[in-house]
């Protein structure tokens, strides 16, 4: 069932959908998020260098999480506009 997006509000339909989200996406790859973490953590300044496994294991399973299709059938946000929420870099 699609929401009817006329009833939702700006701020329903641009700042909190995408939050919860966000927030979802977060606890479903909270391992690989952990694992970032601790790489940024230990790295210090060279993030850049030391951590370039974990960070694209990370934004490939939230950007899987913003991708799926059965999720704009729930919050009627279009992947676009949930891309254009996305971080650039983690």
């Amino acid at each position: 069932m699609a929401l009817d997006l006329q009833h939702l509000r700006h701020l329903e339909k641009d700042v909190w959908i995408p939050k919860i989200m966000r927030e979802k996406a977060r606890e479903r790859c909270s391992e690989r998020l952990q694992d970032f973490t601790k790489c940024c953590k230990n790295s210090g300044i060279l993030i850049v260098g030391k951590c370039h496994k974990e960070n694209p294991l990370l934004k490939e399973c939230l950007t899987a999480h913003y991708n799926d299709p059965e999720k704009f059938r729930k919050t009627g946000i279009s992947t676009k506009r949930r891309l254009q929420k996305l971080p650039i870099s983690l």
